[in-house]
C-alpha cells in the first residue's frame, strides 16, 4: 500500500509533543466568566484566522472560566457552540496511562511488566530486546522504541487493517513490527516519542482485562467522570456538521474540512495514543480531576497512583531553538510531560495533542490546584501559535498570582 505525504502527516503531527511540547460534584453553572476570556479567544482566533478556539479554566473542582469563539467549519456559517466536541489528539494518552494505573491496581499488570510477560506467549517470534520492554518504558517513552517511522505508517494505513478486528489487528502489527526490529537507546535522553508504544501498551491493557480498550476509556474514563460528549474518532456525527470540523492544510496551502470518514482522524488501530474527543467543559473535567490528584471523585483510582502517573520518568533532549515561550527542555512522566514556563513558578503538567487536523493543549498545575484546556478544530504553527498564548494569558490571569478574584 502506498502511503501519501497526507498520510505520514497525519502520524506525525500526532506525535507532537509536551508544549515545552465520593460524588462527582461539577456544577456547569459554577463558571462565571467576567468577558474577558471570550474576548481574548476572538482576538486570538482573528489575530491567526483560526475556524474556532475554545478555553476553560478549572479550580478547585469547579470550572471558573470557559468559553468559545469562531465557527464550526472555515467560512462557514455555523457558530461554534460551548458543548461542541473537539478532537484531543494525544491528550489521549494520559488517559491510556490512567487506565494501565487502574490494571495495576488491579494486580493484572505491573509497572515491571513486559510486552513479553503479557503479549509474548501469542508472539514467539518478537526479537528478545523488544520482548523485554516495560510497561512503564512505553508509557513514558523510554523504551528505544522510536517515533513513528516508515515501516509503522504502512502497518497503521495497511489495507489488511479491513480484514481484522482492531484488538487483533493491534496485536498483529505488533507480533509484525516487533518480530523485525529491536529498540534503540539513542546518546544522551532516551526519550523518544513513540504513538506505537502507546498502541502496545493499549494491546496489554486488552490483553490483562480482557476487553477492548475503546470499551474501556468509555466505561472506565468517560462514563465515571460524566464525560457526556466524549468519543473517539472524528468528532462530527457521520453526515453531520455537529461538532467543530477539522481542517487539512495541503502542501500548497489549501485548506479542506475534514468532517468524517478515515482521513477525518488518525487509524483507529492508533486509538490508545490518541483518538479522543470531548467539548471543552469535558476536557476541563479531566483536567480537574488531575489537578486534584485524584482526592475527588470518582475514584478512577487511589492518590497515591495518581502521583506515580503525574511523577517524571524521563528527561527529554534539549530543543534547538525552540518558538517562543516552549521550555529548552523538560521531563515527561506516565501520558504527561513536565515543564517549567518563563511563568510558572515550577514544572506544571502539560501536553499537546493533534491529529494533523485539530489541535489540543492541557496545562495542570497541582500545586495550586488549576486545570486549563484550550482547543482549536485547526493545525499548524497558527494554532500552536495561537493556543501557546492562550494558555499563557489564562494562567497569568487565573493562576496563582493572577489579578482576576474567583468566586
Amino acid at each position: 500500500m502506498q502511503i501519501g505525504g497526507l498520510m505520514r502527516a497525519v502520524v506525525t503531527s500526532l506525535a507532537l509533543i509536551v508544549a515545552f511540547a465520593a460524588t462527582f460534584l461539577f456544577p456547569l453553572s459554577s463558571f462565571a466568566d467576567d468577558g474577558a476570556l471570550t474576548s481574548q479567544l476572538e482576538n486570538l482566533r482573528a489575530k491567526y484566522t483560526l475556524p474556532s478556539l475554545a478555553a476553560a479554566v478549572t479550580k478547585g473542582g469547579r470550572i471558573v472560566a470557559k468559553g468559545v469563539t469562531g465557527k464550526r467549519m472555515l467560512g462557514g456559517d455555523t457558530e461554534t457552540k460551548i458543548d461542541d466536541r473537539f478532537h484531543l489528539g494525544s491528550d489521549t494518552k494520559a488517559m491510556t496511562a490512567t487506565i494501565a494505573a487502574m490494571m495495576v491496581e488491579d494486580g493484572k499488570l505491573s509497572w515491571t511488566s513486559t510486552i513479553g510477560d503479557v503479549l509474548g506467549a501469542d508472539m514467539p517470534g518478537l526479537t528478545p530486546a523488544f520482548s523485554k520492554i516495560t510497561l512503564e518504558q512505553l508509557l513514558s517513552h523510554s523504551s528505544g522504541i522510536p517515533t513513528d517511522d516508515e515501516e509503522m505508517i504502512k502497518l497503521y494505513f495497511s489495507d489488511k487493517s479491513y480484514d481484522y478486528s482492531l484488538h487483533d489487528y493491534r496485536r498483529r502489527i505488533i507480533a509484525e513490527w516487533g518480530s523485525k526490529n529491536a529498540p534503540k537507546i539513542p546518546e544522551g535522553s532516551p526519550f523518544q516519542y513513540a504513538n506505537f508504544g502507546y498502541v502496545i501498551a493499549g494491546a496489554m491493557i486488552e490483553e490483562v482485562s480482557g476487553e477492548a480498550w475503546e470499551s474501556l476509556i468509555t466505561t472506565r474514563i468517560f462514563e465515571p467522570l460524566g464525560l457526556t460528549t466524549a468519543g473517539l474518532g472524528p468528532q462530527a456525527t457521520f453526515g453531520r456538521y455537529d461538532a467543530a470540523i477539522g481542517h487539512r492544510i495541503h502542501d500548497d496551502g489549501k485548506i479542506i474540512p475534514m468532517p468524517w470518514g478515515p482521513a477525518a482522524d488518525v487509524p483507529a488501530v492508533m486509538g490508545p495514543a490518541g483518538n479522543a474527543h470531548m467539548s471543552i467543559s469535558d476536557f476541563a473535567i479531566w483536567a480537574d480531576w488531575n489537578a486534584g490528584v485524584g482526592r475527588r471523585g470518582p475514584a478512577l483510582v487511589k492518590p497515591e497512583t495518581v502521583e506515580r502517573l503525574h511523577t517524571a520518568i524521563v528527561t527529554t533532549p534539549e530543543i534547538k531553538n525552540p518558538k517562543p515561550g516552549t521550555p529548552k527542555t523538560g521531563q515527561y512522566a506516565l501520558g504527561w510531560g513536565l515543564a517549567k514556563m518563563d511563568w510558572t513558578s515550577r514544572p506544571v503538567l502539560t501536553h499537546n495533542g493533534s491529529n494533523s487536523l485539530n489541535l489540543a493543549t492541557i496545562l495542570v498545575d497541582s500545586d495550586h490546584d488549576i486545570g486549563i484546556v484550550v482547543t482549536t478544530n485547526f493545525p499548524g504553527e497558527k494554532a500552536d501559535a495561537a493556543v501557546r498564548e492562550m494558555v499563557e494569558w489564562l494562567y497569568r490571569r487565573y493562576g496563582p498570582n493572577g489579578q482576576t478574584p474567583i468566586q
